[in-house]
């Protein structure tokens, strides 16, 4: 029982995630004794989801992409090599809004999809999406060309769910499976 507690303690300290293995490739899972969908419900998973890049004309899903500080994500539409104004170097959306609305990370217009993140409450704090460390600045509230790509009434289904704009403080990759932390 010792060996089963101290592993579980592992995986609870070093990574909140308890998905299956196979949705998030955390195959340590099944070392633990425990059954998976037991620790998804008790851990929940923090993790990137999807990252959609690219031009306004074609925004499109990778598995990784450069994150460049002060800048944004290299290929990007909103890439600023020159230095990008606060808040718009990386947007982030909770996978959880998107399932309720019906909509894909491209269509929502951000560049990464989050599960198991509160994105509201990194305002104002640092966290960590894989190796790059960033800052949330402020909500990333839907407008109204969102509305005009997809469908009427998405503003009011969106309203403080439209996801977070943040600064990325330090250079590094950002790819699908990717923990988030705060901190």
């Amino acid at each position: 029982m010792r060996g089963r507690f101290e592993r579980l303690s592992q995986l609870l300290i070093g990574r909140a995630c308890g998905a299956a293995a196979s949705a998030c490739g955390c195959s340590a899972l099944g070392n633990v004794g425990l059954d998976p969908a037991a620790l998804a419900g008790m851990m929940g998973c923090v993790r990137v989801e999807a990252s959609d890049i690219g031009p306004s004309h074609a925004i499109a899903p990778v598995g990784s992409v450069s994150a460049l500080a002060g800048e944004g994500l290299r290929g990007d539409r909103h890439f600023r090599g020159q230095g990008a104004k606060p808040g718009q170097a990386l947007t982030l959306i909770e996978a959880e809004a998107l399932e309720d609305v019906g909509l894909t990370g491209a269509q929502s217009r951000r560049q990464v999809v989050v599960r198991g993140v509160r994105l509201n409450e990194l305002v104002g704090r640092r966290f960590r999406v894989g190796d790059v460390e960033c800052l949330g600045v402020e909500l990333c509230e839907p407008c109204l060309h969102l509305q005009q790509m997809t469908r009427p009434g998405i503003i009011k289904e969106m309203i403080h769910r439209g996801g977070l704009n943040a600064d990325i403080l330090t250079d590094g990759q950002i790819a699908v499976g990717d923990e988030v932390s705060a901190g």
